[in-house]
């Protein structure tokens, strides 16, 4: 008997540890000390009854038999007596079973307990973070790379590159009122013109066979505020070996790499003489796919080994950046004014800034998203020609200054020192630092500068160019107006006022809309063609 209660007991056990393993813990240990106490009472139930002392009768199979003498009595008053003392102890141990089996189920009750209060502490937990992910993380700005390393020329190790965490405005204020929101769309409107200080702007220079590209590097090193943040690139095609060992002895200072096809370029007869241009706009090619696409750069400034940079260089282009990122109408940034000799622009507006329709060069800022779309395309030869033809331009403007920010002194090259002698040596350089990056330059997007620039042209009194020459019989400090209405009447009038002559694709040389703005005898001149204009006509070339 007692083996079928340890059988059953065993079973029973089983039976609890599945259920819990369900997680009915509780209800578990009820049900199952319930049931072991039934089956007790039932098996005490079951049992014959005991006889009592001095009466027939027993607790065992034969009792009811008679008993023998005196003998025979007491024999049978110790067998129920022990009989009692077991099932008594029977008991006893099967009570002790179950108060172990109850601690047993009390101390899993605990432990289930202390799992369900973790298991819903840890759920409480988890959606606060979630809740923390989405409203609360900040956004993760990659901050300047310390070092860069030369690796084999092409390639650039960024190092200890750390990240700035910026705070959005959800957790600073939950809500705002119409009046705080309508001044916040105000000031994103103004930051989207402000410079970032974190952007990195490499300067590439475009090199070959002149060793006074030390002239060059000299004024960018010298002006040049951060290395990290400015990182010069000189690229150096030709393979001559006196420039690549005066590039080589600026060691750290820039990383210097060479185009490895030297080979001249297959060009057809009458072409012969152009050889050089076709192996510079080559260059140009791998060098800028060297910067976007090795050096992983998101905008580039390109000077070449013949230009010397002003003291505000870099802060020009710095200031400049976020509006050419931000304005889909403009396509780069020049540091170049293609009028900006001495007397022709106002030496006292170092800060005056315009946009034009004419490609400059010479200094210019190029993002990797206008590269994207320019290299599949790229020209054989002619690369800066071609950069002012309408399919490439698309109506995109540039940024130019009133005075230049950078001036040549190599007058011998491929051009063989065309327009060098008559107007690129008396271009001006900016002597003056302007702090543009705190300066508001919104009025350079082109919403602002259109309507602003169109009424101060057009406003302007307009004069014959007799009027305006020495002997004239203007007095006012201008703003005047000279109107053209024709190729040939643009290039005498041009002439005239010692501006450059020449149009690419219909646009004169640091024109906007038409017009190009300038300084003649201390007033401000606006060479224009009639109100009303609505585009360039090509055959103007």
């Amino acid at each position: 008997m007692m083996k079928a209660f340890s059988s059953l007991q065993s079973l029973l056990w089983c039976h609890w540890a599945m259920v819990r393993k369900k997680g009915s813990l509780i209800l578990c240990g009820a049900f199952l000390f319930v049931a072991w106490n039934a089956l007790l009472l039932l098996f005490l139930w079951g049992r014959p009854p005991i006889g009592r002392l001095g009466e027939g009768g027993g607790a065992e199979p034969g009792a009811g038999e008679e008993w023998g003498g005196g003998k025979a009595k007491v024999g049978g008053a110790n067998g129920l007596a022990g009989e009692v003392i077991r099932l008594a102890e029977e008991v006893e141990s099967e009570l002790e079973t179950q108060k172990k089996l109850l601690k047993q189920i009390q101390s899993h009750r605990e432990l289930w307990e202390q799992r369900k209060e973790l298991g819903k502490r840890e759920s409480e937990d988890t959606k606060d973070k979630k809740n923390i992910v989405e409203f609360k993380k900040p956004q993760q700005i990659p901050a300047v790379p310390l070092n860069h390393k030369t690796v084999d020329d092409t390639k650039t190790v960024m190092e200890k590159q750390e990240v700035l965490k910026v705070t959005p405005p959800q957790l600073v204020m939950k809500e705002q009122e119409p009046e705080q929101e309508n001044k916040k769309m105000v000031e994103n409107e103004v930051n989207r013109t402000k410079p970032s200080p974190q952007i990195i702007i490499p300067i590439l220079v475009i090199a070959c066979d002149r060793v006074t590209v030390k002239r060059s590097l000299d004024k960018l090193i010298q002006y040049r505020p951060s290395a990290e943040l400015y990182p010069i690139i000189v690229s150096q095609d030709c393979g001559h070996a006196d420039t690549a060992r005066m590039i080589g002895s600026y060691g750290s200072k820039v990383t210097h790499i060479s185009q490895p096809d030297l080979a001249d370029i297959p060009v057809r007869p009458d072409h012969r003489k152009f050889q050089g241009y076709y192996k510079i706009a080559r260059h140009y090619r791998w060098a800028l796919n060297q910067v976007f696409n090795v050096f992983a750069y998101s905008t580039v400034v390109i000077v070449e080994d013949d230009l010397e940079v002003a003291p505000d260089f870099f802060e020009y282009f710095r200031a400049l950046y976020p509006i050419l990122r931000s304005d889909p109408t403009l396509w780069c940034v020049s540091a170049w004014n293609d009028n900006g000799r001495d007397g022709l622009v106002n030496p006292g507006m170092a800060d005056l800034l315009y946009r034009t329709d004419f490609f400059p060069g010479l200094g210019w800022m190029l993002l990797k998203e206008v590269w994207a779309e320019l290299e599949p395309k790229w020209p054989k030869a002619f690369w800066d020609d071609w950069m002012r033809h309408p399919e490439q331009r698309k109506d995109r403007s540039c940024i130019r200054p009133e005075i230049s920010r950078t001036i040549t002194f190599g007058r011998k090259g491929v051009s063989l020192g065309q327009f060098f002698d008559q107007y690129l040596r008396y271009i001006k350089l900016n002597t003056e630092f302007v702090p543009f990056t705190k300066a508001d330059l919104s009025y350079l997007v082109r919403e602002k500068y259109d309507e602003t620039f169109e009424k101060e042209v057009y406003s302007a009194p307009l004069v014959k160019v007799e009027e305006l020459q020495q002997g004239g019989s203007l007095k006012g400090s201008g703003p005047y107006r000279v109107q053209y209405s024709s190729r040939d009447n643009f290039k005498v009038l041009a002439r005239n006022l010692g501006v450059m002559d020449d149009l690419k694709s219909g646009v004169p040389r640091a024109g906007y809309r038409g017009v190009v703005s300038f300084i003649s005898r201390g007033r401000r001149i606006y060479l224009a063609p009639p109100e009303g204009w609505t585009k360039y006509d090509t055959s103007w070339s």
